[in-house]
């Protein structure tokens, strides 16, 4: 199952958001997943690790169909206070989802590989429920930030302790390894500042989101469906027995 969160975890995460809220309004990572995905209104979005549901909020406002799954009820709830019915919620886990096929335009995985116990087959669920894309939104193992927040769990007890960081090449890694070479494209969010509006802008530039030391990196999947076929048996004639077969029609007919 992983990583949990408790009653003071789901807490302090919504402090941190609400914080997060008041300096930017909407997030720098929230804004690069809905850029890179592209849904339009009335469309279908499982957000996997939909914790408190601000994940799901960007999908809602856009319009779409959402549903959110996550393993913390203390999460869930605060998700209910925050979103309502305006989203279909669901308690479980990313390893295991209780949905059909293709049941989704999208999948979304914003910060929840980090806690899952086995990301292969979070990644693996999600391709399987979603049939046009899916993203997959981590905090990245080689940006300055990410280097920062590890060392600090070593004296400072953390969400962060609980936490697995990726890099790109992990992440291209086990999705080619679960579906061949399909189409994959990436970018990142540096995050120069917490504090800047300035630098918040700054950081939407194209040129940077292509940085691979971003620290978060967002990733889209389009997932290509693989066929398994085999040869169908052909039933004919032999020529020389065709031949005869006309042969004696014709004596027939004289």
């Amino acid at each position: 199952m992983g990583y949990v969160f408790d009653y003071h975890d789901a807490i302090a995460y919504e402090k941190w958001l609400n914080h997060q809220r008041e300096c930017f309004g909407t997030g720098p990572e929230t804004r690069l997943m809905l850029n890179m995905l592209k849904p339009f209104r009335g469309e279908t979005v499982l957000d996997i690790g939909c914790g408190t549901g601000s994940s799901s909020l960007p999908f809602i406002e856009l319009g779409l169909d959402v549903t959110g799954i996550d393993p913390s009820t203390y999460m869930l709830d605060i998700a209910y206070k925050s979103i309502g019915n305006r989203a279909d919620l669901h308690r479980g886990v990313a390893e295991d989802l209780p949905f059909e096929d293709n049941s989704f335009n999208y999948a979304s995985l914003f910060t929840t590989l980090e806690f899952v116990e086995d990301p292969r087959k979070s990644i693996e669920e999600a391709c399987r429920v979603a049939k046009d894309k899916i993203f997959i939104g981590v905090l990245n193992r080689y940006a300055i930030k990410g280097i920062q927040r590890r060392i600090k769990g070593i004296f400072v007890k953390s969400i962060y302790n609980h936490a697995n960081f990726f890099s790109i090449w992990e992440l291209k890694q086990i999705i080619y390894s679960l579906l061949g070479n399909v189409p994959i494209y990436w970018r990142t969010v540096s995050r120069f500042s917490s504090s800047s509006k300035i630098f918040n802008i700054i950081d939407q530039f194209g040129i940077l989101q292509r940085s691979p030391f971003g620290t978060f990196t967002g990733m889209v999947v389009i997932p290509v469906p693989r066929f398994k076929t085999r040869p169908l048996t052909l039933k004919y004639a032999p020529k020389q027995a065709a031949d005869a077969i006309t042969g004696c029609a014709g004596s027939i007919r004289l």
